[in-house]
């Protein structure tokens, strides 16, 4: 049971960042990797205010919005100034290291004594050993929600237009890059919002938390809309949250089977090439089917 809580934990906060992810590479077809960089600014903004005292749900909002800024700005780099996607996300991912030092003024910190969302909770309550259970499913219900309507609407739709038809959008009397640059700011303030959440729940911050935060986000989206996407009763957003709880289910197994924590990285790395493997063979069948 204690296994199964950890996991459902684990994806539920990463279940978050994968959101972002699946707007940035399904969406916009943009590969971001600032979210590397974005994902511990989150948890660098939470962790410098927290320690001053501020309301913790203050700092999950101020968190999105560093999130929704440092999105901003690859998309302006990318849109404005002519940069390659790639090139756009590696430079603020790196810019973002020195930022996040800067924010917390240590690589590393650790926040046993400060306040968190989780303490929303008495310790007296029936349900405070699922406390954190309860509001990351609360939260991450909340974001899903939120982000599903925003689909639905005329934003949302140009949004889901860029990625695959520029000239539509241009047709509708839009620009396509403001288009990416939302899209961007969006995808970055809830990789951020993650990182937040997770630094709150662990209690600490770790300026190299968000390595890996594009394949682990990658895996989960590919996992998420491979094999859920013929269940035409479920929201895409719904499998890319079900694909992150997989994917923390796997490397949960895998150490379990006796694996170090030190060989994380390397199973990280096998599950997201088996990932990408069955998502291409997958799409080979369907294309000779078609043909």
């Amino acid at each position: 049971m204690a296994i199964l809580i950890g996991i459902l934990e684990q994806g539920f906060i990463f279940a978050i960042m994968a959101l972002g992810i699946y707007i940035s590479y399904k969406i916009l077809n943009f590969p971001d990797l600032s979210v590397d960089g974005t994902f511990p600014l989150g948890a660098a903004v939470s962790t410098a205010l927290v320690s001053l005292g501020i309301n913790p749900w203050v700092c999950l909002l101020s968190a999105i919005l560093a999130g929704v800024i440092a999105g901003t700005i690859t998309g302006i780099l990318h849109v404005k100034f002519k940069i390659k996607d790639l090139l756009s996300g590696i430079l603020v991912m790196t810019g973002l290291y020195s930022v996040n030092y800067r924010i917390v003024g240590a690589p590393n910190k650790f926040l046993m004594t400060e306040a968190s969302v989780f303490n929303s909770i008495k310790e007296s309550s029936s349900f405070f050993q699922y406390r954190y259970l309860i509001i990351l499913f609360l939260i991450l219900v909340f974001v899903k929600v939120l982000l599903d309507l925003y689909l639905r609407t005329k934003s949302g739709f140009l949004l889901k237009s860029v990625g695959d038809n520029e000239g539509l959008v241009i047709t509708l009397a839009k620009n396509p890059g403001s288009v990416k640059i939302l899209g961007l700011a969006i995808s970055n303030g809830l990789v951020s919002l993650s990182g937040a959440l997770f630094c709150q729940r662990a209690m600490q911050f770790d300026i190299s938390s968000g390595t890996g935060t594009m394949v682990m986000g990658l895996a989960a989206v590919i996992i998420g809309t491979t094999v859920f996407k013929k269940l035409s009763f479920m929201k895409i957003t719904t499998g890319v949250i079900l694909g992150m709880i997989i994917y923390k289910a796997c490397i949960t197994i895998a150490i379990s089977l006796g694996l170090q924590s030190s060989d994380t990285k390397m199973v990280v790395t096998i599950l997201f090439l088996v990932t990408m493997i069955l998502n291409n063979l997958t799409k080979s069948k369907g294309g000779s089917i078609h043909a």
